[in-house]
């Protein structure tokens, strides 16, 4: 693409209006549907779309998915996986790029967990019945989805949820999105671990600290970054297909400066 045709997208790009704080940048860890850096664990059968990955710690952690590595060993399939599996001690440049990843996602959740005025523990940390609109939401506790919660804005509006305890969704409950809203403009940036439990269904990109565990028949329209261990158990995993216009705007200043 020539910079003239990146500055016609950037001007189109830039015209567009977003309610909601500036995106939170991924880098190389927007490429992933996971991202561990301690191990991805599965109960058969899961469902993943998108790429998954491990790094600083080998493939070894990647347990329950009967991997098998291509001709050039830089990365391996699963039947369970629509997409590539990448780990640390395959063939380069693996290694490099998932430590680029890995770096992106580090810096992708603190860039979430330290955006300034925030609205404070909306609903206690009780998320049950609430509708969320565009916004940066903070919380001191843990935060509970007893019951199903509403996203609504635009495809263009972003969502940052700061949570400094856990995230825990009950059974069967679930996330919806509506007037336009999308999976790839919500971050959840959870201190703690997160927990999604059986049948439960989870929205937004996942930045989590320790651990993400999702139980028997959850899913999640989102991604797993996740700076411990991740679980399934009989999980769906589906990686946003549609694009964040700020985020783009943003690699293509990128390109031009």
């Amino acid at each position: 693409m020539t910079k003239f045709v990146l500055i016609a997208a950037l001007g189109a790009i830039a015209s567009v209006s977003a309610a909601g704080p500036a995106a939170v940048i991924l880098g190389e860890a927007g490429t992933f549907a996971i991202l561990s850096k301690s191990g991805i664990d599965t109960v058969p059968t899961s469902v993943i779309t998108g790429d998954i990955g491990v790094s600083p710690i080998a493939a070894a952690a990647i347990t329950g998915f009967n991997l098998k590595l291509d001709s050039t060993n830089t990365s391996a399939t699963a039947t369970q996986v629509t997409g590539s599996v990448y780990a640390s001690d395959y063939k380069s440049p693996t290694p490099s790029e998932l430590t680029v990843a890995i770096g992106d996602m580090e810096t992708a959740y603190t860039d979430a967990a330290t955006r300034p005025t925030p609205i404070l523990d909306l609903g206690e940390g009780n998320l049950g019945g609430l509708t969320f609109v565009p916004g940066l939401y903070k919380f001191g506790s843990d935060v509970t989805i007893p019951t199903d919660c509403t996203i609504n804005g635009s495809s263009t509006d972003t969502w940052i949820f700061q949570v400094t305890g856990n995230l825990i969704m009950a059974a069967n409950m679930r996330i919806t999105l509506i007037g336009g809203a999308k999976a790839s403009n919500i971050v959840w940036q959870v201190a703690g671990y997160v927990e999604v439990l059986a049948g439960a269904h989870m929205e937004g990109i996942l930045l989590v600290k320790t651990a993400a565990h999702f139980r028997t028949g959850s899913s999640l329209n989102g991604r797993i970054l996740a700076q411990t261990a991740v679980t399934l158990q009989s999980s769906t995993v589906t990686q946003p297909t549609q694009t964040d216009l700020r985020r783009i705007l943003a690699q293509t200043a990128d390109i031009l400066a």
